[in-house]
């Protein structure tokens, strides 16, 4: 049986190039905090792999902040930067996001809210999946001056809508609003520049563009400080202690370069798979339904609806054929729940869970579509019948 794998947004194959490196790099000891020869020669690979993704980012050098995940740079950047601009003031107290961002947004908000006070503001998000502008320009207009920051994610991980950040930084700069952006599946896939959106923050990670799982960054202006989560060896600005992962670094900034490097033809080739697929779906499935409108969105994400089934089954019915997929849902202590960015665009609860993401990357084939397609009407058919009989 063939293994066939649709859930790149989830975490992606880590390339040849990133894997080398890691291995190599692995090899070599020395801490980068050291000052003896070995801890230079270290500290020398992750100030070239930091420079590395700062010209791909189009950042500073020093605005690179490695952490040890994307959702570690998430929470450091909504928590460092809340806590420090109420320390500067202490009406500052409102969050603003939008209300399909990924839990590594929500979690960290609502802990804020829970444990120390916070109110947040979600700005809606239309049917096909882009954020409310009008919304969010009278919430400003309304509650500008205690606002502590704004995190808007980029693109988003399961319908693939790219948002409008550039406008976002627009409508905040009236009121001197620090705005962070989750760009995590955007990075290495579509063209992505932190000076020319004008962020304040940016999260970054090398596992979702054929990097090492357990490194990501915080890309955050220079001259600028947030209060850190963690305290101890001072590195990274002082802003994230900890031993500095030389080996996953350095991994992250080749995985990134290659990624850039083939970004066009990458893309080129990852929407032509996702507009096949689709197609393959249409034709056999003609009632399935595509989540997310037209507009700009990234090139290998799709979100398809499949009335009268359960995403649950329909995931576990694709496995046993070697197809790996996602229900886009966030599962918490093994309980299934129906995805929250679907239902935040107008989904009840049961379109929300007979939908399911297929997520494609430069490593799939026209050869993954053709047995997908063998298997699709299939596994529709055992998937209707279960529903039918828990009804």
């Amino acid at each position: 049986m063939p293994r066939i794998y649709f859930d790149n947004a989830a975490t992606s194959p880590i390339n040849e190039v990133a894997l080398q490196a890691l291995v190599e790099q692995a090899r070599d000891i020395g801490n980068p905090s050291s000052l003896h020869s070995y801890g230079r020669e270290a500290r020398r690979s992750v100030e070239e792999a930091r420079e590395r993704i700062a010209l791909l980012a189009e950042c500073e050098p020093s605005e690179v902040i490695f952490t040890g995940s994307g959702t570690e740079a998430n929470n450091l950047a909504i928590k460092g930067i809340y806590w420090h601009r109420l320390s500067e003031n202490k009406k500052r107290k409102i969050i603003i996001t939008s209300a399909f961002e990924h839990h590594a947004i929500l979690d960290p908000i609502r802990w804020l809210a829970e444990s120390e006070g916070a109110e947040i503001i979600e700005v809606p998000v239309d049917d096909s999946g882009y954020l409310k502008l009008d919304y969010l320009e009278t919430a400003l207009e309304n509650r500008g001056s205690e606002v502590a920051l704004i995190s808007i994610m980029h693109s988003n991980n399961e319908v693939g809508t790219i948002q409008p950040i550039l406008e976002v930084v627009r409508l905040a700069n009236k009121y001197e609003i620090p705005v962070h952006s989750d760009a995590i599946q955007s990075f290495g896939k579509i063209p992505l520049s932190f000076s020319e959106l004008g962020l304040f923050a940016m999260t970054i990670s090398a596992h979702k563009l054929g990097g090492p799982i357990g490194v990501g960054a915080l890309i955050l202006k220079k001259g600028f400080d947030v209060t850190p989560l963690l305290h101890g060896g001072g590195q990274e600005r002082d802003i994230r202690s900890g031993t500095i992962n030389a080996p996953a670094i350095v991994a992250f900034s080749l995985a990134a370069q290659a990624a850039h490097r083939n970004r066009e033809k990458n893309s080129i080739h990852v929407s032509a798979l996702r507009e096949s697929l689709l197609d393959t779906i249409k034709n056999d499935i003609p009632d399935a339904v595509l989540n997310g409108g037209p507009g700009e969105r990234l090139p290998g994400i799709l979100n398809v609806r499949f009335p009268n089934t359960e995403s649950d089954s329909l995931l576990l019915l694709f496995d046993s054929e070697g197809i790996a997929c996602s229900t886009g849902s966030a599962c918490t202590a093994g309980v299934q729940q129906a995805s929250h960015v679907l239902m935040a665009m107008g989904l009840s609860e049961s379109e929300a869970r007979s939908s399911l993401r297929f997520s494609l990357s430069p490593e799939n084939s026209k050869s993954d579509i053709d047995y997908f397609h063998t298997c699709l009407k299939r596994v529709i058919e055992r998937a209707r019948a279960a529903y039918r009989s828990s009804a």
